[in-house]
């Protein structure tokens, strides 16, 4: 609103300078790319992560498969860990040698970490694995690609308005400096006759 006004107030004022006139239309040109362009380079952000990421769950969902694994014993708790969240999710299982078969009908044994809090022989949890039997991540939900979907979009939206205000800026910065230099310009010539008798000033 406020470069409209700017625009309005110096349609046909005398003290108008060229340059105020080019502030007010390259404030409004980027007034109006933040409420038009920003919000669609969003929506097609967010829309084209969305549609990789459910493709992504998709292609987990096929290749992953939950296991139902059984405890052969615990196990001690392996070195600590200096990433914090890989140590907050340690404490929340427990470490414990299992055996279990793929879907492909191979057996399998190695140490994972159970989400049992006392682990006892025999002991059944759910693991994931990929087609062979080998252990894999939990594939990723909908719910959670739907998330990072929109968190793409608001940070498209939150850059390119940015980008938008940063190239505003900067023009209107490049603007006054010139028009200081200009007005050195025009203080050099006058200023050498300023106040002299008969000097037209």
């Amino acid at each position: 609103m406020r470069a409209i006004g700017g625009l309005w107030r110096w349609r046909h004022n005398p003290l108008r300078r060229t340059t105020d006139l080019i502030e007010a239309w390259v404030t409004l040109t980027a007034l109006l790319l933040i409420l038009v362009a920003v919000p669609v380079i969003g929506a097609v952000v967010g829309a084209v992560a969305q549609d990789a990421l459910q493709q992504s769950v998709r292609d987990q969902h096929r290749a992953r498969h939950e296991t139902v694994a059984t405890v052969v014993k615990k196990l001690n708790r392996g070195p600590l860990d200096p990433d914090p969240e890989t140590s907050s999710a340690r404490d929340a299982h427990s470490r414990v040698l299992a055996a279990w078969t793929g879907p492909d009908g191979s057996a399998h044994h190695g140490a994972v970490l159970a989400d049992l809090k006392t682990p006892h022989r025999g002991d059944h949890f759910t693991l994931w694995t990929d087609q062979q039997g080998r252990m894999v991540g939990r594939p990723l939900d909908t719910a959670t690609a739907t998330t990072h979907a929109m968190l793409a979009g608001f940070g498209a939206a939150a850059m390119s308005a940015g980008l938008v205000e940063g190239g505003r800026r900067l023009i209107v910065w490049r603007m006054v400096r010139r028009r200081y230099a200009r007005w050195d310009q025009a203080w050099d010539r006058a200023g050498p006759d300023w106040g002299r008798t008969g000097a037209g000033s």
